[in-house]
């Protein structure tokens, strides 16, 4: 799909540039607000660092996850996704 994420990079902790298979780039951050629930573990940055592409997905270990048409959507439309 044209959502797939094909590459992921973190810039800094809570926050990773992503390209997805049509070509679309953009940033993905972290507001304090959206560090809770399974992605509690995210706030420390050794952890947010083992960020990788899953497939088509963008993931960390522990089986965490984002949805990648709701990222591609939200990049579109700003060039970011501010998780909150």
């Amino acid at each position: 799909m044209y959502w797939d994420v094909v590459e992921a990079q973190v810039i800094e902790p809570g926050r990773f540039r992503v390209r997805f298979a049509d070509g679309l780039e953009g940033m993905v951050s972290f507001a304090p607000s959206a560090y809770r629930g399974v992605f509690a573990k995210l706030r420390d940055p050794h952890e947010f660092n083992k960020l990788y592409v899953d497939g088509y997905f963008v993931s960390w270990p522990g089986e965490l996850d984002l949805a990648p048409d709701a990222m591609h959507f939200h990049i579109k439309q700003s060039g970011e996704w501010l998780l909150q």
